[in-house]
């Protein structure tokens, strides 16, 4: 920066060029100019006036300063009654910090400028999550305000060791990210690669998690979720103990979970709240409705058009008689109601919360009632369309859920076609792909594969959830000096 003020001046007026929200004066003080410098909306005004330039003005009149040093004196002993602030020589961080929410401070004959935090973004208060809604445990969720992601994260895990390193990307959004980890739990090496990836991201904006996570995703061909998206601090905290590594994001209410293995998006924060019984039975339920989701109406194909003989033979006759003068094959028929379901769940989520839960259970029993006594569908087919719905939301992580819609018409596609030699074959397909899928490291498939390395210990919270006091050791995500979380009675 330059030492003259009107350089300086000129400088930023240039780069803020038509900014209608850009509150700038030049004020005299004492035998020197200030010139003061920020977004309205986006700083504190009362902070500004009250508490920096008051302030500021009486200590300068005062002890009028001679060079750069003596001012900061000044500052540091009154002159500024707010606790953070920085230097800044550069004239790209200062328009940068402008444009964050703090204020821009501008001694005339100084090459540097005073940077003052007075952000004061617009936000929502903390509230419930809306997609991981629980009965027991906290009803808090992450907001878009980037220092409350960090606040309800710090304020569950009080320890030395939680280290929150903060970054920018993004050449125009220049967003905040924070890696938050625990130092001596997470494995350095989950923690380089985290930050290899964010570092090389060259684009002109991220606006939420959502384009980091693709962004940093080692494999863009998978549709399964390498990394898992929450709303919930008390989720976020438990994969921090675990070892792993959360990224929060301004402007975007979820933070980035890594690594992700696949019985981790089967398990939801409520599951530790409630005795391991029936944390387990639901656990249970999920598999089974996750493999129903994902199968079923393949299955339905194979049985009732290829291979009938299979069926129960008062079942077959049930079937055939429903079927009776339904004018489309059963093919198209089950893509048909498929199709009708998606579309209706798309719009359930789009119309106001207020309708959208009505529409979508009405939706369905009108359009599924209506259509049977058409007779353009079968009763069956309503039935099994309806069942591969229900078992689609009982998986609690969105992103999973979406990876097996699609593996379901990937099922279904080959069974259409085949019969059970195209199911069995897409199945195995399927069944090989997600076994090659790595997560920063880990394997996707584990502790169902390579949980040997760790004595099967990931298996007490897979299937079934093992009493908190047998889950004594942390999973592979963790440091080896670390490996024990619960010391022994």
């Amino acid at each position: 920066m330059y030492r003259d003020i009107d350089e300086n001046i000129r400088v930023f007026e240039n780069m803020f060029t038509d900014c209608g929200d850009l509150v700038k004066r030049k004020i005299p003080v004492s035998s020197t100019y200030i010139y003061v410098l920020y977004f309205d909306g986006m700083a504190d005004r009362a902070v500004v006036e009250n508490r920096v330039l008051d302030t500021f003005m009486l200590e300068i009149r005062k002890t009028p300063p001679n060079n750069f040093k003596d001012l900061t004196t000044a500052l540091i002993n009154g002159g500024l009654t707010t606790a953070d602030f920085r230097e800044e020589a550069g004239f790209e961080n200062a328009a940068v910090a402008v444009m964050s929410g703090e204020t821009l401070l501008i001694i005339d004959g100084f090459d540097k400028a005073i940077i003052i935090s007075t952000k004061n973004y617009p936000v929502r208060e903390v509230g419930k999550p809306d997609t991981e809604g629980s009965i027991e445990g906290p009803k808090e969720a992450f907001t878009e305000n980037f220092r409350d992601q960090t606040a309800l994260i710090r304020r569950r895990i009080r320890d030395t060791n939680l280290k929150i390193k903060q970054l920018k990307a993004g050449r125009r959004s220049q967003t905040d990210i924070a890696l938050i980890y625990l130092e001596d739990v997470c494995r350095p090496e989950i923690l380089q690669e985290a930050l290899r990836r964010i570092e090389s991201i060259d684009i002109d904006a991220i606006l939420d998690s959502g384009y980091l996570s693709q962004l940093i995703n080692e494999n863009v061909t998978s549709f399964f979720p390498l990394m898992q998206l929450t709303e919930r601090p008390d989720k976020a905290a438990a994969e921090i103990l675990e070892g792993r590594i959360v990224i929060a994001v301004d402007t975007s209410p979820f933070v980035i979970i890594l690594p992700a293995v696949l019985p981790s998006f089967y398990q939801t924060g409520e599951d530790y709240y409630q005795n391991w019984q029936a944390a387990s039975l639901i656990r249970i339920i999920r598999y089974i409705a996750s493999v129903l989701a994902l199968t079923l109406p393949a299955l339905y194909v194979c049985l009732a058009l290829y291979n009938p003989s299979m069926l129960p033979a008062e079942l077959l006759l049930k079937m055939s008689f429903a079927r009776e003068g339904v004018p489309i094959s059963g093919i198209a028929e089950i893509y048909l109601m498929e199709l009708a379901f998606e579309a209706l769940r798309e719009a359930g989520i789009r119309m106001p919360s207020s309708i959208g839960s009505t529409l979508g259970i009405v939706g369905g029993i009108i359009i599924g009632q209506a259509a049977v006594d058409a007779g353009i569908v079968s009763p069956i087919v309503v039935i099994v369309v309806s069942l591969t719905g229900i078992c689609s939301f009982a998986i609690p992580q969105i992103a999973l859920g979406s990876a097996y819609r699609l593996s379901k018409y990937f099922l279904l596609t080959a069974a259409s076609f085949f019969g059970f030699l195209g199911f069995w074959a897409a199945l195995i397909t399927l069944l090989i792909h997600i076994s090659s899928l790595k997560s920063f490291g880990i394997p996707y498939l584990y502790p169902f594969a390579g949980g040997d390395i760790e004595g099967d210990e990931g298996m007490r919270d897979t299937f079934f959830r093992f009493p908190i006091r047998f889950m004594k050791k942390r999973p592979i995500f963790s440091t080896d000096k670390q490996k024990i979380r619960m010391k022994s009675e």
